[in-house]
């Protein structure tokens, strides 16, 4: 694994600066995002999607596991994998046909995809810090 390339405390003031940032230092479009329940991993792909031009109405996907975005940076594919109990149910899904897609890949509890991604991805780690987030991302 490499150095967090972002390590830091933001308010919900700094989000669209924290969105722009991660958006801005990797060419790759695949983000797998993991935190605990609560801790911001919705709020902060739909402020993604935003930056991607996208005016889409924005949902957790939740019991949908995809949600698609369009936007004139490409397809958006918003996944939520807290619900699959194992990667055969990730397959049946179709993740191999969005991953070579070429669209923008943001899952949320990514631990299941990660032996399925052969291309650069970024790793955003959040966590809740007193009443602020914490923000770590590298490249995976």
């Amino acid at each position: 694994m490499s150095e967090w390339l972002i390590d830091e405390v933001f308010g919900s003031e700094q989000l669209e600066e924290i969105a722009s940032r991660l958006l801005k230092l990797t060419d790759s479009k695949i983000f797998l995002f993991d935190a605990p329940m609560g801790a911001g991993k919705t709020t902060l792909i739909k402020e993604m999607c935003r930056q991607l031009g996208s005016n889409d109405h924005f949902s957790s996907p939740t019991y949908a596991i995809v949600n698609e975005y369009a936007s004139p940076q490409g397809k958006i594919f918003h996944f939520d994998l807290y619900r699959l109990k194992n990667s055969s149910e990730l397959l049946d899904l179709g993740i191999e046909e969005y991953l070579d897609a070429d669209g923008w890949c943001f899952f949320e509890w990514p631990d299941m995809v990660k032996d399925l991604i052969d291309a650069p991805a970024m790793e955003v780690q959040l966590s809740v810090e007193n009443e602020k987030r914490r923000v770590r991302a590298r490249l995976f």
